[in-house]
């Protein structure tokens, strides 16, 4: 197995942005999200929701109109026009072969921002048109289409199949799974490892993308001059997650809803 280092919850206790008293919503990030589908809605607004909870100055999502209108019903605080960004989530809840014109202009808009950039699921078949920092969050069998090797092949060592994806792809990768393993280009290696078995349920992926979103937005000045940053940012949103999931399932069943309401607590815990 690749060496990796474990990050902790001290670790990611240091990389929670904390507002102070002169912080506008715009100074606190604004994250740019493009998930979800007319299909799969439901992961817009569990993306959405993860971020908003995790803490980040404004959410400005952009995508088809039925998962806009759910969206809205859930967080009626999110903003649903195009404007001023720090960060973008894009992909989730998305099929690149159902992919529409409108969808495809408002991946590429956030792709070709020169803006830090998480990309998940269905964006994944557009990574050559980033031009900003990336970090990718596929699951197995999504890195799997994007290298060109059978699942098979990879799960022999899935800390391996993350630094070889992060070397071949030149992207920072966070690769999901029980032990999520994340790997940058530089050759920054962490593992977490703070996640209940029980989280293996639809939507998971959805919200880790959104916590890790507002992390990446409220670090994005930072980025810019670290682009390292996306690893260390990108372990501590599975930490977070892992955590809020144990509090959710204490110890059976959890949904994912309770998971994000259970994200504010964690970070207060990790804080303190």
């Amino acid at each position: 197995m690749t060496a990796f280092t474990l990050w902790t919850s001290r670790d990611s206790a240091g990389l929670i942005a904390v507002p102070v008293p002169d912080d506008d919503k715009y100074s606190r990030g604004v994250l740019g999200v493009v998930t979800g589908s007319t299909a799969y809605p439901g992961a817009a607004v569990l993306a959405v929701d993860a971020a908003l909870h995790t803490g980040v100055g404004m959410v400005r999502y952009l995508g088809d109109e039925r998962a806009t209108t759910l969206v809205l019903q859930r967080r009626p605080e999110a903003v649903t026009v195009t404007g001023r960004v720090q960060a973008w989530l894009v992909g989730s809840g998305m099929d690149a072969v159902l992919r529409n014109t409108a969808t495809a202009d408002r991946l590429g808009a956030a792709l070709e921002s020169g803006l830090p950039i998480v990309v998940d699921a269905g964006a994944l078949d557009l990574l050559d048109r980033a031009t900003g920092p990336v970090i990718i969050a596929p699951h197995l069998r999504e890195l799997s289409r994007v290298l060109g090797e059978s699942t098979t092949d990879l799960l022999r060592d899935p800390a391996e199949a993350a630094r070889r994806a992060a070397q071949t792809l030149g992207v920072t990768v966070l690769l999901k799974g029980h032990r999520t393993y994340v790997a940058s280009p530089d050759g920054t290696r962490l593992v977490a490892s703070s996640a209940p078995s029980w989280l293996a349920t639809a939507g998971a992926g959805d919200a880790l993308g959104g916590i890790l979103g507002a992390l990446v937005a409220t670090h994005a000045r930072a980025i810019a001059t670290d682009p390292a940053l996306l690893a260390r940012l990108g372990a501590t949103a599975s930490v977070i997650h892992g955590l809020a999931a144990s509090r959710a399932s204490a110890g059976g069943p959890l949904t994912i809803v309770d998971l994000i309401e259970a994200v504010p607590a964690v970070i207060a815990e990790l804080l303190a």
